[in-house]
């Protein structure tokens, strides 16, 4: 395998001739993947400007290899079509963004000799591909914006493996491979398939047979048994193993395969989700795979990290893939940190003809054939999100994924109850804020709830976000009141670009619990306090300390805090006020139901003067976490905070700086202003705006690296309150590259 990441040249607009071998492309742009065809604003841009055809070009020197050797160039993703040419010659199109595809060039390609790669990426809207058709609530944006690479492999070869646990909870414990290979030519050796079950460099379990593959396609199978007490993937202890399979023709070089599992049972069921015959409470939220700038076109590092906010800030087990395959960077990381996942085919309350739907199906065999090796995979989405019914499209989707995959279930997400259920779980999105209604229909799964119906900005008034948390924490109050709920996905996890015709006028969707740059808002602490508190101990306050920012000066309402304390005691202007309790008498279906100060009570802090609001939450008689917010109403703390200060010189290699703004105890201060300049010396690049003007008192940029290594210093300046400085270390990186 032959990374082809980096290297590539980038002309902007397609013209005619761009991907002619001769062409002169000597004036393009160098460029690494994942790249995208136009980077923006984080808001108010038009989406318009990155829907053209774009030429990308690749100059590459194959060496010669001992053997003879077939040869793939694989895409795993290209936003939206993608027309392929080798030395001038066509290998074809790939029609959809979130699928990966291959070309074979083996016999295209000069071996030592200089080739040319040349890809025409059309990122318009184009009707013929699913989502797009209808009015479509997301940006996909444009570009070659996931990983591509050469592959070498034998005349016949592993072509792809699923490696499926069976019985894992019984006495029979096994993993059933299926092997698929794929051959030019009738091996004229024998030939011979072995499978391992491995922990780590043990063997765990290991089995061997002869195979006669012909030409074309076979599939084969092996069963790994007999191989003892193993460790259960779940989302506390998500224990991985490998199974590496391996096919010797004769004396020629091996062809290897591994593919990464779980020992998992996970089953819904009428009274709920059980994982490894335990019941378990899904709660969770949806993801867009998109970020401010480049849109989907953020590396490894990145896209990890939303699967890291999500269980370890967020304290969520369960997210759904709103609404398209998503980055195997992201699910790599939920596999590795026990993170659940609905994961869906690409659409958007449409569904177009004949050809359309035939590409939805391809969809759903691409997904399932690309991750059905993943442990936290629960549920395959093989319905269009909130499309109306369609018997015999709905019933062929369904009947590709059971064909294929028969461990899992599947589920679709309608917005109507009256709605035909083929799937196995019937998927909702119920936006009541007062009532969910009970579940219509056996293995119910809620699918998205508040998000759109009060979309919430960080600047917005103390009331609006408290309430925004408070619609999240009454809705899984309402699910946790009932068994036959397996749970509930909240819309959504981080704002979102969109088109013109949604969202708040300036091409956001305000939905998220966490902005678009993944930093939270106040419904994100709801979230975080249903932890348990040996995980981490938490005590958010659910709005702003301001004293006149209620509807009434002075305020009539009550002041939610999310905690997983027993108790809190509060303090104005270091005098005791009141000692506080769970709320269990309306939220006592939650683990950690919110704490409330109230005007009925009497414990209202902004009805006794005004002073420092300080908070000490306790755990049976000792005090376990304190917070402390500001009376002054000034601007104290600049920070400047990276995700991570050890980075790859690869010129692919990024991580999100977040600027903040807070008070002297680092509280959040919504209102703070100001725009940021911002300056890098070494071998980095900012990608985002500079100078960047807060919004809510905070903001994001990544610092991408250079092919080269060293150290970033990177400097942030406030008007008002300095400048910061980051230094981020960069190390070497030996070209991977052909």
């Amino acid at each position: 395998m032959f990374s082809l990441d980096r290297g590539w040249l980038y002309g902007g607009r397609a013209v005619p001739g761009c991907t002619d071998p001769g062409f002169d492309d000597s004036g393009f742009e160098r460029v690494t993947i994942p790249h995208a065809n136009r980077t923006f604003p984080w808001h108010g841009f038009d989406d318009e400007e990155y829907q053209f055809v774009s030429v990308y070009r690749r100059h590459f020197t194959l060496p010669e290899l001992p053997d003879k050797r077939r040869v793939f160039v694989d895409f795993e993703g290209v936003m939206t079509a993608a027309s392929v040419t080798l030395n001038g010659e066509t290998l074809g199109e790939h029609r959809g963004g979130y699928t990966p595809f291959s070309f074979e060039i083996s016999g295209r390609v000069r071996w030592g000799e200089d080739n040319v790669l040349a890809v025409e990426v059309d990122s318009t809207e184009r009707e013929d591909i699913p989502p797009f058709g209808g009015n479509v609530d997301y940006l996909t944006f444009g570009g070659i914006y996931r990983g591509v690479a050469l592959r070498t492999v034998p005349d016949t070869f592993i072509e792809n493996v699923f490696a499926k646990p069976a019985d894992v909870l019984g006495e029979d414990r096994r993993v059933e491979v299926r092997c698929f290979l794929k051959g030019r030519d009738a091996p004229r050796a024998p030939s011979r398939l072995t499978a391992e079950l491995r922990d780590g460099a043990r063997t765990v379990a290991s089995v061997s047979r002869e195979v006669k593959p012909g030409d074309g396609d076979s599939a084969w199978d092996l069963i790994l048994d007999e191989i003892g007490p193993v460790e259960l993937w779940d989302t506390e202890n998500p224990k991985l193993y490998d199974v590496v399979v391996r096919l010797q023709q004769g004396g020629e070089r091996p062809d290897e395969y591994v593919a990464r599992v779980g020992f998992r049972e996970a089953r819904f069921t009428p009274e709920g989700f059980y994982l490894n015959g335990n019941h378990l409470k899904l709660r969770g939220l949806n993801r867009h795979q998109t970020y401010p700038y480049v849109g989907g076109a953020m590396p490894a590092r990145v896209q990890r990290r939303d699967a890291l906010i999500l269980k370890n800030e967020l304290k969520c087990n369960v997210v759904r893939t709103s609404h398209y395959p998503q980055s195997r960077h992201f699910l790599d990381c939920c596999d590795e940190v026990g993170l659940l996942v609905f994961e869906e085919i690409p659409g958007w309350q449409h569904i177009g003809d004949g050809g359309w739907k035939d590409l939805a199906c391809r969809d759903v065999e691409a997904m399932i054939r690309r991750d059905w090796n993943r442990p936290s995979i629960i549920l395959w989405g093989v319905r269009i999100n909130e499309s109306q019914d369609d018997h015999d499209f709905y019933e062929r989707t369904n009947r590709i994924a059971h064909e294929l995959d028969d461990s899992r279930q599947t589920s679709g997400v309608r917005y109507f109850f009256d709605s035909e259920k083929l799937e196995d779980v019937f998927g909702m999105n119920d936006f009541d804020p007062d009532f969910i209604a009970p579940p219509r229909h056996p293995l119910y799964l809620n699918t998205e709830f508040a998000g759109h119906t009060f979309p919430t900005k960080p600047i917005d008034n103390a009331e609006r976000t408290q309430e925004h948390a408070l619609r999240h924490a009454r809705v899984h109050e309402m699910l946790g009141a009932d068994d036959r709920f397996a749970g509930g996905i909240g819309w959504c996890a981080f704002d979102y670009n969109t088109h013109a015709n949604f969202g708040s006028g300036d091409r956001v969707c305000y939905h998220g619990v966490s902005d678009i740059f993944r930093i939270a808002k106040p419904a994100a602490g709801f979230y975080r306090s249903q932890c348990d508190p040996q995980e981490e101990i938490v005590l958010e306050p659910g709005f702003h300390w301001s004293v006149g920012d209620q509807s009434d000066y002075g305020g009539h309402g009550e002041g939610a805090i999310f905690s997983n304390c027993d108790r809190l005691v509060v303090y104005v202007a270091g005098e005791r006020l009141a000692e506080l309790f769970p709320d269990r008498q309306r939220f006592g279906n939650l683990a950690h139901p919110p704490f409330f100060f109230s005007e009925l009570s009497g414990t209202a802090p902004w009805r006794r003067g005004w002073g420092e609001l300080r908070i000490e939450g306790y755990l049976g008689d000792e005090m376990a976490v304190s917070r402390t917010l500001s009376s002054k109403g000034a601007d104290g703390r600049f920070g400047v905070e990276p995700d991570d200060t050890e980075l790859l010189g690869d010129g692919i290699d990024a991580t999100r700086v977040v600027l903040r703004v807070t008070d002297e105890f680092g509280a959040p201060r919504p209102f703070a202003t100001g725009a940021v300049t911002l300056e890098i010396e070494g071998p980095g690049e900012i990608v985002g705006e500079n100078p960047f003007a807060l919004f809510g008192g905070v903001g994001a940029v990544w610092v991408r690296t250079t092919e080269a290594e060293g150290t970033i210093v990177l400097r942030a300046k406030h008007p008002v309150l300095g400048t910061r400085e980051v230094r981020l270390q960069v190390a070497r990186v030996p070209s991977d590259t052909v």
